[in-house]
């Protein structure tokens, strides 16, 4: 998953970035409306994790741009502002779920989770194309049946193409969603050709067909089947 956290309190912002990290995902990080709005606009994210409280703005207000912009988007409220009116007022905003500071990571984990499998998976935890199925609890894949080893990288690049299977996914979206907005410096996407290369090939040694589509100069298409 790619998530934007917007929180103004470093440590607890150090402390969000670092367990997602952790987990495999990439999580990136804004301290203010203004630093969010920017990177909305600039990257694509599947979870916004979104503090209230902003020194110049109202999350609440940031919410509204999200919704109306990019209505797809998972959005979890954290926020020390327990009120009923600003719980009742963020889910009614769109707000995905709303958890009250302070919280355990694990469980803010697990919510995100849900959010996500919500939203792109319609309430599924396996994501299948034919002969190959990727579970989201577990984090395995199979190819008829047989189980894929594969590395955290290579399982979110699988997963983000079946989730965008009707969308044309260029080198850069590709390089940012599983590595974050400092892969704007890269001086080329080889760790991109990589990591695809060794995915088709564990897919194909186990049998499985290789539906990924190479549009040159551009990026890469799951194939309509």
């Amino acid at each position: 998953m790619k998530l934007l956290l917007v929180e103004d309190q470093v440590e607890l912002a150090n402390s969000i970035h670092n367990y997602f990290s952790r987990e495999g995902d990439v999580c990136e990080y804004a301290n203010s409306f203004t630093a969010a709005s920017e990177k909305l606009h600039g990257y694509q994210y599947d979870i916004l994790i979104l503090d209230i409280m902003l020194p110049d703005g109202n999350g609440l207000e940031l919410l509204e741009v999200v919704k109306r912009n990019w209505p797809e988007m998972g959005v979890i409220i954290i926020s020390a502002k327990n009120a009923l009116d600003d719980r009742l007022k963020g889910l009614d905003l769109g707000a995905d779920d709303y958890l009250p500071k302070p919280f355990h990571l694990v469980e803010l984990n697990a919510r995100i989770k849900a959010v996500f499998r919500r939203r792109l998976q319609k309430g599924e935890n396996v994501v299948a194309l034919n002969e190959i199925q990727i579970n989201l609890d577990t984090h395995e894949v199979h190819v008829h049946d047989q189980l894929l080893d594969l590395t955290k990288k290579e399982f979110e690049l699988l997963h983000y193409f079946f989730v965008n299977r009707k969308r044309l996914l260029t080198k850069q979206a590709i390089a940012e969603h599983l590595w974050g907005d400092y892969m704007d410096a890269a001086d080329s996407f080889d760790f991109v050709y990589q990591h695809i290369k060794n995915l088709r090939k564990k897919i194909t040694k186990a049998g499985g067909e290789d539906y990924l589509d190479t549009v040159y100069g551009v990026g890469y298409k799951v194939r309509s089947v």
